[in-house]
């Protein structure tokens, strides 16, 4: 069994992260609240907060983790968040204490000062290693430690590809980005990169957060590490159908 495994069909992961068994849900980009920044923009939307939370916790039933890990950007709002986000935040995590859960948040670039009132384990954004795993939520370099890790875990892409048929039409679909980690891309970091290490980019948890889709040509990568830090990666729908080399799709 691979360290980090995709949920079937979610667009979360189940990873091992410590000697003894400890398994972390992973999810990356939750962006609560979303809908009010929309708003500003002229979308009208109704919140769906309660559809998020609902989701999480049913994946928490359905893969038992002893915690759940967000790979940052679990706030939207990047300066403090309005009341709406943070008690969507607030209600979350309570409800997760409630079922003995724990809450890490590798902090991203949306979470602002997020450890100063949320209750949960918040971590720089330059990541952590827990076990064999490394996390970091994408939008600066990882540390050596996360670098040294067999499997590396990051969002902040919110990878997607846009898929056409005999006809015309088109759809967008989030994915998950597998490959190798190549150390090329991190040949003037300190440590480089574990030889044989993996790299996954996480799909956004919020099918709200936009998208860069990764089969479109002119599509630039937002992590200052990607496209050249994955090596022969392949795209992967959340149900888990491999679709090759994402750059050929």
């Amino acid at each position: 069994m691979s360290l980090v495994e995709p949920v079937p069909g979610e667009p979360a992961a189940v990873a091992e992260v410590g000697p003894d068994g400890e398994r972390a849900l992973v999810v990356a980009d939750f962006h609560a609240g979303i809908e009010q920044a929309l708003r500003a923009e002229g979308v009208s939307l109704d919140s769906r907060a309660r559809q998020r939370r609902e989701r999480l916790l049913a994946l928490v039933a359905r893969t038992d983790p002893d915690r759940v890990l967000f790979l940052g950007d679990l706030m939207h709002a990047i300066g403090d968040p309005g009341g709406a986000e943070r008690g969507e935040i607030e209600v979350l995590l309570e409800r997760l204490d409630e079922r003995g859960v724990a809450a890490t948040l590798v902090k991203g670039n949306h979470d602002g000062a997020i450890e100063s009132w949320a209750d949960l384990d918040v971590t720089a954004g330059a990541g952590v290693r827990l076990g064999s795993v490394g996390f970091a939520h994408g939008h600066t370099w990882p540390t050596p430690e996360v670098l040294d890790s067999d499997v590396v875990c990051v969002g902040h892409e919110h990878p997607a590809v846009r898929l056409e048929d005999e006809v015309g039409g088109s759809r967008v679909e989030r994915v998950w980005l597998r490959g190798s980690l190549a150390g090329a891309a991190f040949a003037e970091r300190e440590g480089g990169v574990r030889a044989g290490a993996e790299l996954v980019v996480f799909p956004a948890f919020n099918e709200l957060a936009g998208a860069t889709w990764v089969n479109v040509e002119g599509q630039e990568f937002l992590a200052p590490f990607l496209p050249e830090g994955l090596t022969d990666g392949e795209a992967y729908l959340l149900d888990g159908t491999r679709l090759g080399e994402y750059q050929t799709i």
